[in-house]
């Protein structure tokens, strides 16, 4: 059963789901950035969406657990963490997730998402260490002839639990009920999500090394980001569809 979907800016999707995802220890890493600085990194199909006056890039890392539907988990796919470089779109008035680079350690999920779902998913090397409410992360991108990207850095919330209020910089950032991607041949398509509104804390964090956005040639400003944790979240997908058959 779908969580309540009252908080969504249009209903989910009717018909089958294909996949869930549980989400832990994230941390929201934003930063504001020129539109123009996005021009060569996102299609000409999607409009780059903006808050403030900028475009924003977040750097997150998580770690996650994953399941088809109707299926066992799966050896060397069912668990493992991740870091994601996105920005946010808009397409026919439905706004959501453009990745510019994902990345994780397993060589299955790196090419079943590349596959399913047409996602620039890179191998990397990747430790997470749970230090009471602390979380350490290392990541190193491994995959052969890949452009060379790192984080390293401590993390950990720094305030209490909140949903975020609809119109709030928050929200905007983090409530998105879908992502865009270009597939194979081409075409522009939407990947549907739920999924509860996002239990957001305050966080503070120490980043030793961060050229995530510097891989795709996009310069973060030297100023420190805009910090928000999460501990837990479940989400359900969709397949990819081409835009305009994506609401069937």
């Amino acid at each position: 059963m779908l969580p309540p979907a009252d908080h969504r800016p249009w209903p989910p999707p009717d018909r089958p789901w294909v996949m869930t995802q549980t989400w832990h220890d994230l941390l929201f890493a934003h930063w504001p950035i020129p539109v123009a600085a996005l021009r060569d990194a996102v299609p000409p199909a999607l409009t780059v969406d903006t808050a403030d006056g900028h475009a924003w890039i977040g750097v997150v890392p998580f770690h996650m657990t994953v399941r088809l539907r109707r299926c066992p988990p799966l050896p060397g796919t069912s668990a493992f963490p991740e870091i994601n470089v996105r920005t946010y779109v808009t397409v026919a008035g439905k706004p959501g997730i453009f990745f510019l680079s994902l990345d994780a350690p397993s060589p299955v999920a790196v090419a079943v998402a590349r596959r399913w779902y047409c996602l620039p998913y890179h191998r990397a090397r990747i430790t997470v260490e749970r230090r009471g409410e602390r979380i350490l992360y290392e990541s190193r991108r491994a995959g052969r002839g890949a452009s060379p990207a790192e984080f390293a850095g401590a993390y950990g919330p720094s305030g209490e639990v909140f949903r975020a209020r609809p119109g709030s910089l928050e929200y905007w950032l983090t409530e998105r009920y879908c992502l865009y991607a270009l597939d194979r041949r081409g075409r522009l398509c939407r990947g549907e999500i739920h999924h509860a509104p996002w239990p957001l804390q305050a966080a503070e964090a120490e980043i030793e090394r961060n050229t995530m956005a510097a891989a795709r040639g996009i310069r973060l400003p030297d100023t420190a980001p805009l910090l928000h944790s999460a501990k837990r979240l479940t989400a359900v997908f969709w397949p990819l569809a081409p835009v305009g058959k994506s609401e069937a």
